[in-house]
């Protein structure tokens, strides 16, 4: 699949004329070229007539349900990309389409900018799938894993040990890593390039389960359990099967909860809610947190035993801000998706500017610098992004920085700032014996920034 972005087309399939608007105007906005269908069997149609890149598919519909779409097109060998849209309460349904063969599914209401993040990451995952290459060897050398960055040291730790965990069946992994950072997306690359692979991946937010409806979505419950029990339900393990269940923010769950897993992560089975029957536990479980959960056993809100058994496999993804030298590759990552995207022929960003993107803090981490990206590619005419046209916050920042790291104090009479420089640069370079580079390190600067401050010296 070699279309550039702005050309993908996605199929809107919804018998509600306003949730196809709002994803059409929003979509539509984003580059995107839109088809719509009203039912599954006018969904079928436009998918055999015009191929679109994806599918938004609806669960309800009329003449034939998103369910009944999702098999036919599996059953011709049809593996276009399927995002299902379901009402809330409808998990059930939800997981039997992730089983049957959907990408990924949204709960409705949702939020559009949800719906544009799971479109872009369904397409690049499936573009991905479809990559023929040497992928070991020149991942490592572009510092690409599946579709995650990063040439520096704390990214290629992580890319190891993934590597490491592609021929081991673990079965638990803990994601830890503050928010922005992609612990989505190593979950997402240990099932792809594990040998789960093949199985589903089932992947829950626990912030928006309530505390009461949280056994039932991992384990499902028998008709008459509670209230509005009204037919037996699988839960999230049981419709795994040997797949690969991703709980994301766990530190989230409340002590009663945590106790439950712990105990079927320990007996490796558990039961439906108001059920006698043990049903085993064959997926593997993937967990996530932005918390310092070792913090949290300390202060009792926990639970020690289960954190070690979740912990079985640790892996840390690195804030944004500790990974400074990645943020090149990044911009010119998402520069490059956004030209597409957007029709844009951006070349890329000034020295100045790169060294403020450096040089900030990013709180957000990766998702702050790619939403920072994508507003200046979409508002920016020239050809290089300059420094005036950063985010406010991103500038502010990143001299505020410079300002508190700066070791010198300013004498009362001033300084030439033109003579400092050059007499550091100086220093520098007879320092290291001329070596460039390793003067450079010195002074805190990338290879080309020195390159033209001696330039501009006139420093060889």
């Amino acid at each position: 699949m070699e279309k550039l972005m702005a050309s993908a087309t996605i199929l809107l399939c919804d018998d509600e004329e306003l949730i196809r608007w709002s994803l059409r105007e929003y979509l539509g906005g984003k580059g995107y070229r839109i088809l719509e269908a009203e039912d599954g069997e006018a969904g079928l149609e436009r998918i055999a007539a015009h191929g679109p890149d994806l599918v938004l598919l609806d669960l309800r519909m009329p003449k034939k349900d998103g369910l009944t779409v999702l098999r036919e097109l599996r059953a011709a060998g049809n593996d276009v990309p399927v995002v299902m849209l379901t009402a809330y309460g409808a998990l059930e349904s939800a997981i039997e389409a992730t089983r049957l063969g959907a990408d990924a599914y949204m709960t409705k209401p949702f939020d559009l900018e949800d719906v544009a993040e799971t479109v872009a990451r369904t397409l690049d995952e499936y573009r991905m799938r479809h990559e023929v290459r040497s992928i070991d060897g020149v991942e490592r050398e572009t510092g690409r894993y599946h579709t995650m960055l990063g040439e520096s040291a704390p990214m290629r730790r992580v890319f190891d040990r993934l590597r490491r965990l592609e021929s081991i069946d673990a079965p638990t992994v803990m994601i830890s890593g503050e928010s922005g950072t992609g612990k989505d997306l190593v979950a997402r690359a240990i099932h792809a390039r594990g040998p789960r692979s093949s199985r589903p991946f089932m992947e829950v937010d626990c912030t928006a389960i309530p505390d009461g409806l949280f056994e039932s979505t991992l384990f499902g419950h028998e008709k008459g359990a509670f209230t509005d029990a009204r037919t037996q339900h699988r839960g999230l393990f049981e419709s795994a099967g040997a797949g690969v269940v991703f709980l994301d923010e766990i530190g989230e769950i409340g002590m009663p909860m945590q106790a439950k897993l712990l105990r079927a992560l320990e007996n490796r089975k558990f039961k439906r809610v108001g059920g006698t029957q043990d049903i085993p536990l064959d997926a593997a479980i993937i967990v996530a947190t932005n918390r310092d959960l070792r913090r949290e056993v300390d202060e009792g809100r926990f639970r020690e035993d289960l954190y070690y058994r979740l912990a079985v496999v640790p892996i840390q993804v690195p804030p944004l801000r500790e990974r400074g030298e990645d943020i090149g590759i990044l911009c010119e990552n998402f520069v490059r998706h956004f030209n597409g995207l957007f029709g844009r022929a951006i070349e890329g960003l000034s020295e100045e500017a790169m060294e403020l993107l450096r040089t900030y803090a990013w709180p957000g981490n990766v998702r702050e610098l790619r939403n920072a990206i994508e507003r200046i590619v979409i508002l920016h005419e020239g050809q290089v992004i300059r420094a005036a046209e950063l985010p406010r916050e991103v500038v502010h920042g990143a001299r505020a920085s410079f300002a508190t790291d700066c070791p010198f104090l300013l004498p009362d009479e001033g300084v030439d700032l033109e003579a400092v420089e050059r007499g550091l640069m100086e220093q520098a370079l007879e320092r290291t014996e001329g070596n460039q580079s390793a003067a450079a390190r010195l002074l805190g600067l990338t290879r080309y920034a020195f390159r033209y401050r001696a330039e501009k010296h006139g420093l060889r």
